[in-house]
């Protein structure tokens, strides 16, 4: 099967996330990734840093393969960009960074920098894949809602780049880089970092966790690439029980957390989880003084409401590519929740399949709750106008009965996960 042989796809929610418009869906991915291509970066430095990034651009080599591969245009290239991902269905995306920015040794914003004039650069090179992003972004008015970066070394600085990025339209919201062991930085939980979810509250602008941003290194031994697949979901996990625990909510109620390419089977599980700790150490704080006691004390009050009241009032999960075994466990997620992504350009997302990624997770749904998870909640979180992509879906999105078609086959030069084995394989 070729992508050129189908219909076009889309998924809409039209208004109002429970319905779709006409026969075709309105489909926004939640989670894609973009970035300039090296030297695109430095009309966006300030030109003191320019000397600077020439010696630095000279010697650097880019780690990745898929950033050298012919293909990496994917990640700049506007035009290739629109065509590919209406090819694929897709009208909208939320965009998350993908290339190297200025003066970092790779796409981690955790990686140390030894001197302050390298941490300025670092921030430097940041600002200029935020701006460049804004131009991206405008360059698809109503398609594009960008995902800025900042760094947590500078609460100041990152409580003014988050007010940049808001007024340059960037909807997409902060990518909130991880505190992992041996980062130096206060815990995510600790109110050193009140002005920035105060200012992300006040703007509208959400909070995006996304996968891959909260592990320690690792180093080079052979283990180390498969320890990483196994604890990079839970690294970035924590960021929710933090920022629950750590009363971030109770004392900015407006905020918005989304967690992102973490897989969402795991959240009815970890809510419970949650929920227990918080009953049990609220509980052993009004009795009697005990160990256990100790470390419920002051809790209640400090973060107000329980875990799942929280999840139900602040959070989203960007669940990329739902397998199907996550489907059934929508409603305990919160089907308002659940935002579809497709991971483009991604060499494990569902291009040029994301048609056939749909269908595998969710042929046989009700219409309006596939509408709400492939373009709905998305549309409402980020700020996409329906109106406005109602016209494009029409044309490109995947009919309805398109969708309700159950999946028999794989497209046999799939690379997504969630094609293996019958989409089965979990993620935790």
């Amino acid at each position: 099967m070729t992508t050129t042989d189908r219909d076009p796809v889309t998924a809409t929610t039209g208004r109002d996330p429970a319905t779709a418009t006409a026969d075709r869906y309105t489909v926004i991915s939640a989670d894609c990734h973009a970035g300039a291509d090296l030297l695109d970066y430095k009309p966006y430095l300030e030109s003191r840093h320019h000397d600077a990034f020439d010696a630095w651009a000279d010697t650097y080599v880019n780690p990745y393969e898929d950033l050298l591969a012919d293909t990496a245009d994917k990640n700049w290239n506007s035009d290739r960009r629109l065509a590919e991902l209406e090819q694929d269905g897709i009208v909208a995306e939320v965009v998350f960074p993908n290339t190297i920015p200025p003066f970092f040794p790779s796409a981690s914003l955790m990686a140390p920098a030894p001197t302050r004039e390298e941490f300025e650069q670092r921030w430097a090179g940041l600002r200029a894949h935020n701006r460049w992003l804004a131009d991206f972004c405008a360059a698809a008015p109503g398609r594009r809602a960008g995902v800025f970066q900042i760094l947590l070394n500078d609460v100041d600085e990152a409580v003014k780049e988050i007010r940049w990025a808001a007024a340059a339209g960037l909807k997409g919201g902060l990518l909130l880089p991880g505190t992992p062991p041996g980062s130096g930085l206060p815990e995510l939980y600790s109110s050193a970092y009140d002005p920035i979810w105060a200012t992300c509250a006040e703007l509208g602008v959400p909070v995006n966790h996304h996968a891959g941003s909260a592990s320690p290194p690792l180093g080079d031994e052979p283990a180390a690439r498969a320890v990483f697949m196994v604890e990079t979901t839970w690294f970035s996990h924590r960021a929710l029980w933090h920022l629950v625990f750590g009363g971030a909510f109770r004392r900015h109620p407006e905020l918005k957390l989304v967690l992102t390419e973490q897989g969402s089977g795991w959240i009815p599980g970890v809510l419970d989880m949650l929920d227990y700790y918080h009953g049990r150490l609220v509980a052993a704080a009004t009795r009697a003084s005990t160990a256990e006691s100790k470390f419920g004390a002051g809790l209640a009050a400090s973060m107000g409401k329980g875990p799942s009241e929280v999840w139900r009032e602040n959070c989203f999960v960007g669940a990329s590519f739902m397998r199907p075994h996550e489907v059934p466990l929508r409603d305990r997620i919160g089907l308002d929740k659940i935002m579809w992504g497709s991971d483009y350009p991604h060499d494990e997302g569902t291009y040029p399949y994301s048609r056939e990624g749909l269908r595998i997770a969710y042929a046989g749904l009700p219409r309006d709750e596939i509408a709400a998870m492939v373009g709905g909640n998305a549309a409402r979180v980020y700020g996409f106008d329906l109106d406005h992509l109602e016209p494009i879906a029409a044309k490109v999105g995947p009919t309805v009965e398109e969708l309700a078609a159950p999946l028999k086959e794989p497209p046999a030069d799939a690379t997504s996960p969630v094609f293996a084995a019958g989409g089965r394989v979990r993620v935790w």
